[in-house]
């Protein structure tokens, strides 16, 4: 059987796996991208946010994926019943990036894996990692190809950015339930000849249907665009047919929607993706750490994914090659405690949206412009900014302000 000897081995090449063997590579340290689907393919994660750029600035990808010509992305808008609340990165509270993209994840993830090639990091598609034994830190990797080929790497490191695929957490046993609720998204890529009808397309829009379901339009450069309904599975038993028939009824039910969207062309057949919600025991090991979706995937409503993946591994990356160059480094403190400082603003922000917390305060009347920037900064994934009071106290905070804005309301009707 053959085998390579690499100091890293990264475990995936999408943006996780990308941005932290770019890192790791210009650290001069030898690595080697497994990734077991061929690119390009589809999946979700469509509209990035701000925070995600210092990420793939620093892996040196901004560039390459300019020269894309993506959908430049400026904020993002929240419609309900009428009403519409707009968020401009701009307007943020933390300083930093102030836009982002929107991009076909397929064209995307390739840029990046294409770019990390280039910079001399090798890519293997379609391969599969069958097992893992670690000595110590180090570690050997049974990998098979398309073909039936077995070869072995061994590595001083595994990052393993696999996403969906959670290779280590799987082989290990390491994967726990969520804490969130299972839900479903149905979607599909649109041919948006009536784009014109709606003040976009540089930001996503939000479109609350009902409590707890609620639809994504993402637009893309190219003339389509992403829309997608989510909300509790039992939610869609109420649509008979098949994925395109319940998704045209979707759109005819709403009227934020259903003008600009009906008879749409669909780019491919809808799909239906359910009980994505995951997490797993801890975040790293003795010779590996885990990044992206493969740590935690909590929900699509504020875009959290692609900024977790890319954050996670920028900094996994540089403890990497901190371990690989000798230094003690506390993976605790320094890697898990700031990931899940992260992981946990967010949730507290998914579960506020469910609950009609976050209705409360983007639909209220006379908003607290100081406050609209500290929520801004989040929605932008500032989620770490521990100067902002809704990251620091992210827990309560949002609770706290929505009871204040129902009071208020309460004391307005009574005068």
């Amino acid at each position: 059987m053959n085998t390579e000897k690499v100091d890293v081995l990264v475990i995936g090449a999408g943006p996780a796996g990308t941005v932290a063997a770019s890192i790791v590579n210009k650290a001069g340290f030898k690595v080697r991208i497994v990734e077991k689907l061929r690119f390009p393919r589809f999946v979700i994660g469509e509209s990035l946010l701000p925070r995600c750029m210092e990420a793939l600035t620093e892996a040196g990808f901004v560039d390459a994926v300019k020269e894309k010509g993506f959908q430049e992305k400026f904020g993002a808008k929240f419609v309900k019943n009428g009403m519409i609340c707009d968020y401009l990165f701009a307007d943020q509270f933390t300083e930093g990036w102030t836009w982002t993209w929107q991009v076909p994840r397929g064209e995307f993830d390739s840029t990046l894996a294409d770019t990390v090639e280039k910079m001399g990091v090798p890519v293997s598609y379609e391969t599969t990692v069958t097992n893992i034994v670690f000595t110590g830190t180090d570690s050997v990797t049974t990998v098979e190809d398309i073909h039936g080929n077995k070869s072995q790497i061994t590595a001083r490191f595994i990052i393993d950015g696999s996403g969906y695929g959670r290779v280590i957490p799987r082989l290990f046993n390491l994967d726990k339930p969520s804490n969130l609720p299972p839900r479903k998204a149905l979607f599909a890529h649109t041919v948006d000849i009536k784009r014109s009808m709606a003040d976009e397309p540089n930001r996503i829009t939000i479109v609350v249907h009902q409590p707890g379901v609620w639809i994504w339009v993402i637009p893309f450069s190219n003339g389509v665009t992403s829309l997608g309904f989510v909300g509790e599975p039992g939610f869609f038993k109420q649509y008979e047919g098949n994925n395109e028939e319940q998704l045209r009824a979707l759109i005819a039910s709403e009227p934020y929607l259903s003008e600009r969207f009906k008879d749409v062309e669909f780019v491919f057949e809808p799909k239906v993706l359910e009980s994505w919600s995951s997490t797993t025991e801890k975040f790293y090991g003795n010779g590996f750490v885990l990044t992206g979706n493969v740590t935690e995937f909590l929900d699509p409503v504020f875009s959290s994914g692609v900024t977790l993946a890319t954050v996670s591994s920028q900094l996994a990356a540089h403890l990497v090659i901190r371990t690989l160059n000798g230094e003690t480094v506390d993976w605790d403190k320094e890697y898990s405690e700031e990931m899940m400082q992260g992981v946990n603003t967010f949730r507290s922000y998914v579960m506020a949206w469910y609950e009609g917390t976050l209705d409360t305060i983007f639909f209220a009347g006379n908003q607290d412009l100081q406050i609209k920037k500290m929520i801004c900064s989040v929605l932008a994934g500032y989620v770490w900014d521990l100067d902002n009071p809704y990251v620091k106290n992210h827990a309560t905070a949002l609770q706290k302000l929505a009871r204040t804005i129902e009071l208020s309301e309460l004391v307005g009707k009574m005068q």
